[in-house]
C-alpha cells in the first residue's frame, strides 16, 4: 500500500473513532465527513441543545502533497501523537493551525 493511501487509511480509522464517542447535552450527534477525491476528513458535532442549535467542526484533518494537514482540533486528544502512533512520519504532519513562521519550532513537517 504506497503512503498517501495508508494515511488516508489512518485518518479514517481515528476520526471514526472520535466520531463514536458521545457529545456532551442535547440532543447532538458526531458525523464524519469523508471527501476521499479532495483528501479533507471531517468530524462535525451538530443538533439541537434545548433551543440552540449546535453545529461544531470538531477535526478537520486534509492530505496535501503527502502530507497530513492538521487544519482543527477542538478535543483534548493530541492527535500529532495519535498520527505518530499510528506510523505517519513526523516530517509528515504538518500543523496547518499553526501560523506558518511558527512552523518550524514545532517539531514536524513545514510547507
Amino acid at each position: 500500500m504506497d503512503r498517501v493511501a495508508k494515511y488516508r487509511e489512518i485518518i479514517q480509522e481515528l476520526l471514526t473513532e472520535y466520531s463514536t464517542g458521545s457529545p456532551l447535552g442535547g440532543e447532538i450527534e458526531s458525523e464524519t465527513v469523508f471527501d476521499v477525491k479532495a483528501d479533507r476528513y471531517l468530524v462535525v458535532d451538530l443538533g439541537w441543545n434545548e433551543t440552540r442549535r449546535i453545529y461544531n467542526c470538531l477535526i478537520h484533518l486534509e492530505i496535501r502533497s503527502g502530507k497530513i494537514w492538521i487544519q482543527r482540533n477542538q478535543t483534548d486528544c493530541s492527535l500529532t501523537d495519535e498520527l505518530l502512533s499510528q506510523g505517519v512520519e513526523r516530517e509528515d504532519i504538518i500543523l496547518g493551525l499553526q501560523p506558518p513562521e511558527l512552523r518550524k519550532y514545532t517539531g514536524l513537517g513545514v510547507s
